[in-house]
């Protein structure tokens, strides 16, 4: 009988010590899943970033390629004469300088249809930084780099784009400006002699 007792207690004291060393490791089990779960959900919550309202798009079809509208939708207009393009990304220190001399330049102007094309696939951050900035020219979104490549651009941002009332590229200027002056002068240098600006600073 005392056999059988002490036996039935080895057996006892066996299992819980073998639940005093399970239970805890699936309860941290559970618990390190809810962790990665509440992650997952933050980070896609983190990640899924609505793109920001802008302008709408005069064009949507430049040099042979079709793009979107940048946080706004297209809305077609005649071809004016001349179209100046500004090619950035949100992350390029030089395009965030240079911005602003586009909005000076449709302002000056008007017989030109100035807007960007934004080179890189983050959209909202594209959208985020010209709300940042106050800019008012708006952009389509290019987010395969087609625009470039169809054109033989050179991997650089920021270019300064001319195009004539056809749509055929008529200058390309790949380099950064600091000043409106010399935006306005560039431009201007490459107009078709069919094309009078308004106004020269």
């Amino acid at each position: 009988m005392k056999k059988t007792i002490a036996a039935s207690f080895g057996v006892f004291v066996v299992m819980l010590v073998f639940l005093l060393a399970v239970v805890p490791q699936l309860l941290r089990g559970d618990n390190s899943g809810n962790q990665n779960d509440s992650t997952g959900a933050e980070g896609a919550e983190a990640t899924a970033q609505n793109v920001q309202s802008r302008p709408e798009c005069p064009i949507a079809d430049l040099g042979g390629v079709s793009l979107p509208c940048l946080g706004a939708q297209h809305r077609a207009r005649p071809m004016p004469a001349v179209t100046v393009v500004s090619l950035w990304a949100w992350w390029c220190e030089p395009c965030r300088k240079e911005l602003p001399l586009f909005d000076e330049l449709a302002a000056k102007h008007p017989e030109f249809s100035v807007i960007g094309v934004h080179a890189d696939p983050n959209a909202a951050n594209g959208a985020a930084l010209l709300n940042d900035l106050g800019i008012q020219m708006p952009s389509l979104q290019d987010n395969n780099n087609n625009f470039a490549a169809s054109l033989g651009l050179p991997k650089v941002v920021p270019i300064t784009l001319v195009f004539d009332q056809n749509g055929k590229l008529i200058s390309t200027i790949p380099k950064p400006f600091e000043h409106y002056g010399e935006l306005e002068s560039a431009v201007l240098g490459k107009l078709p002699a069919t094309v009078t600006p308004t106004e020269a600073s």
